[in-house]
């Protein structure tokens, strides 16, 4: 089977090697689509990846059963959660896999196939493209649908959203269809621009002389904005919100990122800030994000860029800066 071999410094290859196997409570998927993540770009700027690559959203059809699966067949549509539960504890039996204190993470899903536990698939119905669903099942829509439930109180109209790369013009779809006015924040003219195309009421690009707190309160009458949402990983857009963000308002950790230094007078306590962290989606949060959909979330229009699996290597370049997310076929 063909997959893509991170081999560091920004190169990419397409290469060969044999199929897995599933083992026990396992199954193989033959990859329709796999998606690309932002955080992936580390690997792949970097050392690279000896093990393939680090792509953990996908969506496929059911190749092969491993030992003891019996709540899946052969040929099912399914995506995946990357994120996969012991099945035994208590957050388990709620589908909160990301709190399960033995979760796995699996990757290696840009490839012809992949192998998942059985529990980590949702199955698609026939009335859900391919590109929603490896979406709805993944980072892509889970992460934004899975903040927004956070983030939900009926006195919340203006959400600023710092980083504007997948995940953050994910927030710009789901806060505009949750019927909230969203600003923009970024440094990329193409991302502020997909953003505005996506329903952005406002955008704000960041250059060196940029008062983005200033801005932010000009855009909201003065007051701030309710929710800032930290989309991008980075200390200075840590910054950014706690002084764009309005007095008892929320700021929102997405970005994953080191220590970084926040004062609890300054930026809590005389403002009443509240501030919490969003990772992942919990699983059974599929169907919510299903209802969505059905109900007219523009699922599919977080994708801007469409490659074959050849061609990866053109994929990962249109990551960088200039698209939403980024999907690739498989033949």
């Amino acid at each position: 089977m063909r997959y893509v071999q991170f081999l560091g410094d920004s190169q990419i290859g397409v290469k060969e090697r044999s199929t897995p196997k599933p083992g026990r409570g396992e199954v193989l998927i033959k990859t329709v689509v796999s998606v690309l993540c932002g955080s992936e770009m580390k690997s792949y700027h970097q050392d690279g990846y000896e093990a393939g690559n680090v792509g953990h959203e996908a969506a496929g059809i059911i190749a092969e059963l491993g030992e003891g699966v019996t709540t899946l067949q052969i040929g099912a549509r399914v995506g995946v959660s990357a994120i996969a539960g012991c099945g035994d504890c208590e957050f388990c039996h709620k589908e909160q896999f990301t709190w399960c204190d033995n979760f796995q993470f699996y990757d290696n899903m840009h490839a012809e196939y992949f192998v998942v536990p059985a529990l980590a698939c949702h199955i698609l119905p026939d009335d859900v493209p391919w590109d929603v669903g490896v979406l709805i099942t993944g980072d892509g829509m889970g992460v934004p649908y899975h903040t927004s439930r956070k983030i939900a109180a009926d006195d919340i109209h203006n959400v600023a959203v710092f980083g504007l790369g997948p995940i953050g013009l994910g927030h710009v779809i789901m806060q505009k269809y949750l019927g909230r006015r969203v600003i923009g924040i970024d440094r990329s003219p193409h991302r502020l621009q997909i953003a505005r195309d996506l329903g952005a009421t406002a955008t704000i690009t960041v250059e060196e002389n940029t008062d983005v707190a200033s801005e932010v309160r000009v855009l909201t009458q003065g007051r701030g904005a309710d929710v800032c949402i930290e989309a991008a990983g980075v200390p200075a857009t840590v910054r950014y919100c706690f002084d764009s963000v309005r007095k008892g308002g929320m700021v929102v950790f997405n970005g994953e990122q080191g220590a970084l230094e926040l004062s609890p007078s300054a930026d809590f306590i005389r403002r009443d800030i509240a501030a919490v962290g969003s990772w992942f989606y919990h699983f059974h949060e599929y169907r919510m994000m299903l209802d969505l959909f059905r109900g007219g979330l523009p699922v599919a229009s977080l994708i801007t860029h469409r490659f074959a699996l050849e061609q990866a290597a053109d994929a990962y370049r249109a990551m960088e800066g200039e698209s939403g997310k980024v999907l690739l076929t498989y033949a």
